[in-house]
């Protein structure tokens, strides 16, 4: 597994930030949803829909609360919120077409860039995949889920179980307004808060 920068794995994340970026889970149907990032000043990011659903907490919610507590720059959020990003460029009713091009295309830029500067300092995408695994399987094991085959009974590192165990509380607030939302429904979070800004 990557290993976190000093310290970041055992203390919370202390990003600054002068502009803030939305990011919200959107209830879109019975069994989908929508992952929906808006960075002030350039162009809303969305996937619609998003791969990963699930009754409990989509996994991109997961990784959402990974980051933003350890503060990864480097992982899908930090990315979107730095001008990068993998998520699809939303599209917006009357939108010229070359301006949405070129739009993608800074992005596209913007974000082999950021991909390039993570993998030569540590590659923090792989270490947000990882520890959003991680969490997302004890989280479900504490629930009464039974441990997949291929997973280890328990994290190897005593520092991504400090983690693991640092992030229960967000995760299940998250879960419990999940579980509850109607279709049309939205957790909106501001990067790189763990709490989110609205529900419902």
């Amino acid at each position: 597994m990557p290993r976190a920068p000093e310290n970041q794995m055992t203390r919370p994340a202390r990003v600054s930030y002068r502009r803030r970026m939305d990011v919200t889970f959107r209830r879109t149907g019975e069994r989908r949803y929508a992952v929906i990032a808006e960075p002030p000043g350039r162009p809303a990011q969305a996937m619609d829909p998003a791969p990963g659903y699930d009754e409990q907490i989509p996994h991109d919610a997961v990784h959402y609360l990974v980051e933003a507590e350890l503060g990864l720059m480097g992982g899908l959020y930090g990315r979107i919120a730095r001008g990068g990003g993998e998520l699809p460029i939303a599209v917006r009713d009357g939108e010229d077409p070359k301006a949405r091009r070129r739009a993608i295309r800074r992005q596209q830029r913007k974000q082999a860039s950021l991909r390039a500067r993570d993998h030569a300092s540590g590659d923090e995408m792989g270490l947000s995949e990882d520890l959003a695994a991680a969490v997302d399987l004890a989280w479900r094991r504490a629930r009464g889920a039974r441990r997949p085959e291929w997973a280890p009974p328990r994290p190897a590192d005593p520092e991504v179980e400090a983690l693991v165990q640092r992030l229960m509380p967000a995760v299940e607030a998250f879960a419990e307004r999940w579980r509850g939302l109607p279709v049309g429904g939205a957790v909106t979070f501001r990067w790189p808060a763990t709490r989110p800004e609205s529900a419902g």
